[in-house]
């Protein structure tokens, strides 16, 4: 054998990465932020989940339910939500920019009924929403 010639060196092998290191830490993860109060499916309250964009702009309440509004600076949102979640019932949610056409949404609704939004820059809105029966309708407001 010459002794010019380089001799293959054998590499030494790799640390391999533990299969449940890899699995298992993701998975804890995702389960720690499950079972952390508050976030998750099913961990938010009703306030702190909206499905109007913007900031909430004014809540009336009534005997079965709140009327909610929400404003961007281009347009208003409104959602009726009941009191007491359950059996589908007659639910209604309208919104009207002034001087254009009322958003309305109406059904039998178990929850809420809504979102209905308009375009209302510059303009005033007046709502009006119902569980059951009984509801809450307001003047011009967001001016």
């Amino acid at each position: 054998m010459p002794t010019d010639m380089p001799m293959h060196t054998t590499r030494a092998p790799r640390p391999r990465r533990r299969l449940t290191a890899r699995v298992l830490v993701p998975f804890l993860a995702a389960l720690a932020l499950l079972l952390t109060p508050g976030t998750g499916p099913g961990g938010a309250t009703a306030e702190a989940v909206s499905v109007c964009h913007g900031r909430p702009a004014k809540t009336y309440r009534f005997a079965t339910g709140e009327l909610r509004l929400y404003r961007t600076r281009d347009y208003a949102c409104a959602v009726t939500v009941a009191n007491r979640p359950g059996a589908a019932r007659p639910m209604s949610v309208s919104l009207q920019p002034r001087g254009g056409r009322a958003a309305v949404k109406a059904g039998r609704f178990g929850r809420q009924t809504g979102p209905v939004t308009v375009h209302a820059l510059n303009r005033c809105v007046r709502a009006y929403g119902s569980v059951a029966g009984q509801g809450r309708s307001t003047g011009w407001i967001l001016c």
